[in-house]
């Protein structure tokens, strides 16, 4: 409303426009907004609510406000609020304006913004909707395809390529798409067939590998799936799958070219809660061969320098009958593995070393059942 002002010669309008802060002034009007807020607050915004109501009346019919919502929609999707432009789409499709054209639109927008949200499964399961509704629906078709690359199922990209190719032959997206699936499912193929090769590989090498510990007559512990352990004299209950090595270096029990075992070995030195690994101990090699490549220097926790080779103990432990079993040095990996009461742990041998008749010995083996050479 104008009024004239006193002196003046011409109308002044009620809540004029301030010369400093007029962009935004302006931009709070509804006529003059750029983009409409997010969330409506009738208390702070009324003409906006008052619009919104009448825009979203729920008198219209509902094909109506299906068009509304697919519009701003696009709105939404145009500015790459994706979220907001999939929740408008919904709402269209809430409708069920009967109209299947308006239908199959709504789904396409709605997949394409769940696509662009990384929402795969979701745009999919709304592409078939929308070719279900209208079954030459181009945009539709296409979004299917791409879909299912991104889910990397190539066989089905192909099939929905070839069904929209049949609509329109020179569609370019989909002869691309159709092309890079086709590359992408061969190569798929083709790493299926080497990786079925290379377990039928390892499978044989496993096999083998057994074959030559049964045939040495070694026993294995398997790790049970319970709390009892149970003990196997042959190989005929180990799986092959559970056939691994617990150690720290992944380190596993294998073939040599000329057919010999190399062993893991863990040693063990309770004195000092300390141990050493060969990863690679060959079933013919002396333990005393290995002390003396160990100890040729002395360790630095070894401070009374006791850890000579020829100052030390072998032992292993039967844990199922608790007994310890003392080693002799000269002895080879293979002729140890092979004695009636060692048992192989979790594919890694185990040796425990102490110094000759020391304190720490004498206690550690008080109580215990010792076998000694």
């Amino acid at each position: 409303m104008a009024e004239t002002e006193p002196g003046g010669s011409g109308p002044r309008y009620r809540g004029a426009l301030h010369p400093d802060t007029w962009e935004q002034e302006l931009e709070a009007i509804p006529m003059f907004m750029k983009r409409c807020p997010a969330e409506i607050d009738a208390a702070r915004q009324p003409e906006l609510a008052c619009l919104q109501s009448l825009l979203f009346d729920e008198e219209q019919s509902p094909a109506e406000l299906a068009r509304m919502y697919k519009n701003e929609g696009n709105e939404y999707f145009r500015e790459r609020d994706y979220r907001r432009a999939a929740i408008a789409y919904s709402e269209g499709l809430r409708r069920s304006c009967g109209d299947p054209e308006l239908g199959a639109v709504l789904h396409t927008n709605r997949g394409a913004a769940q696509f662009h949200l990384g929402n795969y499964r979701s745009a999919l399961n709304d592409a078939i909707q929308a070719k279900k509704l209208k079954p030459t629906h181009l945009k539709a078709i296409i979004r299917g395809a791409l879909c299912h690359m991104e889910l990397k199922n190539f066989s089905e990209a192909i099939a929905w390529c070839e069904e929209g190719l049949r609509i329109d032959s020179t569609e370019k997206k989909l002869v691309e798409t159709r092309a890079k699936a086709d590359r992408l499912k061969r190569a798929e193929e083709r790493d299926a067939r080497k990786a079925k090769v290379m377990e039928k590989k390892e499978q044989r090498d496993k096999e083998i590998l057994l074959a030559a510990i049964k045939e040495r007559n070694i026993k294995l512990v398997l790790e049970p799936a319970n709390e009892e352990e149970e003990i196997s004299d042959g190989l005929a209950e180990i799986s092959l799958d559970g056939f691994h090595s617990d150690n720290a270096t992944g380190a596993k029990v294998h073939l040599d070219a000329d057919g010999n075992l190399n062993w893991p070995v863990l040693f063990l030195y309770p004195e000092h809660e300390q141990t050493d690994f060969i990863a690679a101990f060959h079933e013919n090699s002396r333990f005393i061969d290995h002390l003396m490549v160990m100890f040729a220097e002395l360790p630095p926790w070894d401070l009374e320098r006791k850890y000579l080779p020829s100052n030390l103990e072998l032992y292993f432990e039967d844990e199922e009958r608790a007994e310890m079993h003392e080693l002799n040095p000269e002895h080879t990996l293979l002729q140890v593995l092979q004695h009636q009461r060692y048992f192989v742990k979790s594919g890694t041998p185990t040796v425990l070393a102490f110094v000759k008749r020391s304190p720490f010995s004498k206690k550690y083996f008080s109580g215990k059942k010792v076998h000694r050479l």
